[in-house]
């Protein structure tokens, strides 16, 4: 039972937006920063933003070198230069946007480690870096097995990246929230959409199949949960596993790192180690959005660190968890109208800390038009 007053001024917004995570709030900050008078609203469907967006590494990248060359097999030259530069144009946004400090960006260094089996991608390192010369001010990827003894891992070579660094996922995100709430967007959590239907002059947004919000415009920015709404997109879900070791005495490295074409990665972090990746070792049992453990792909990640990236150090694992992106046929995000009134930025490919803001200010400029 709802009074008049709640009909008449509590329901009806400008735009709605679904998912609270990067790409959400971004494309609600880009949307106020056009429209500074109108009445936006998020919806979330938690009681905190779910996904990848609180629940990620933290890497500010680019993309690692073999991930770079397998993605020239699978795609045309001219959309990895684009995927790279969605990449860079969305970290530098983000960066002016937030502020360095109240995310703590840093750049202590990028590195990927290349097997015995990976070395052939060494010989096309100059190859990519001339690929990506007009949008990077120097040379992207530089050797770095120089470097290998004084961080104490296992590797057969050592590739640096220039322009990669790394940041705190929580402070981003709680400063993306701060910076909407300080433009006045509002944001509801706890409200999950059961139902929306698009009208001549606006679209109807049902949640916990009790309260209807209405907008002109709505836009869906669940990315891996997108299906649940619209059953015929082109998203998989994708979960990730992480894990973080409690601190360890005399770690010999800071940054971040990569290998196995960016399906692991580590990093330090306030002298622990947080790891995660191995999703290509159960593609299938990771296809879900359901957030648990997998005791197989967590066992791995334990023995990585042993033989790999801590092999004369002794640790504990403090804390697991998972996330859950998003993938398609292509690693391009989608990013269009969907209707006249509906519109989505959803399908992130793991790239959403680096290109969620690009996306988001993107969509509002279509939505704009």
């Amino acid at each position: 039972m709802l009074s008049y007053w709640e009909k008449q001024s509590l329901l009806q917004y400008d735009c709605i937006l679904l998912g609270s995570g990067i790409v959400g709030l971004s494309t609600a900050i880009s949307l106020k920063e056009r429209f500074p008078r109108q009445r936006i609203l998020v919806l979330e469907r938690g009681l905190l933003p779910t996904g990848a967006s609180t629940r990620n590494a933290g890497f500010a990248c680019i993309g690692s070198l073999t991930e770079i060359l397998d993605d020239l097999q699978h795609m045309p030259a001219k959309d990895v230069v684009a995927l790279v530069q969605m990449r860079r144009k969305g970290l530098q946004l983000l960066r002016s946007r937030i502020g360095d400090d109240r995310m703590e960006y840093r750049e202590n260094g990028s590195f990927e480690l290349i097997s015995e089996a990976e070395a052939p991608a060494l010989e096309q390192l100059v190859k990519v870096n001339e690929l990506l010369f007009d949008i990077l001010p120097g040379p992207a990827f530089s050797l770095a097995d120089q470097k290998i003894a004084e961080k104490g891992i296992v590797t057969k070579h050592l590739v640096q990246n220039n322009y990669e660094g790394e940041l705190n996922t929580g402070k981003m995100m709680r400063t993306l929230i701060d910076v909407a709430i300080e433009r006045g967007i509002e944001i509801k959590t706890g409200c999950d959409v059961t139902h929306f239907e698009e009208k001549a002059d606006r679209v109807d947004v049902t949640v916990n199949d009790e309260l209807t919000f209405s907008a002109p415009r709505l836009a869906i920015c669940t990315n891996a949960f997108a299906k649940n709404l619209i059953p015929r997109l082109d998203v998989t879900p994708g979960r990730g596993q992480i894990l973080i070791t409690a601190p360890v005495k005399k770690l010999p490295f800071k940054g971040i790192y990569h290998f196995n074409q960016g399906y692991y990665y580590f990093r330090e972090l306030n002298g622990r180690v947080l790891f995660g990746g191995g999703r290509n070792l159960d593609f299938e049992g990771e296809t879900t959005t359901e957030f648990e453990l997998n005791r197989r792909i967590q066992q791995d990640l334990e023995d990585k660190l042993h033989n790999i990236i801590l092999p004369h150090h002794q640790f504990t694992v403090e804390d697991r968890w998972a996330g859950i992106m998003a993938f398609g046929k292509t690693k391009q995000p989608i990013v269009k109208a969907h209707s006249s009134r509906i519109w989505l930025a959803v399908r992130m490919g793991g790239m959403g800390v680096a290109i969620g803001s690009e996306v988001g200010r993107t969509l509002a400029g279509m939505m704009q038009d």
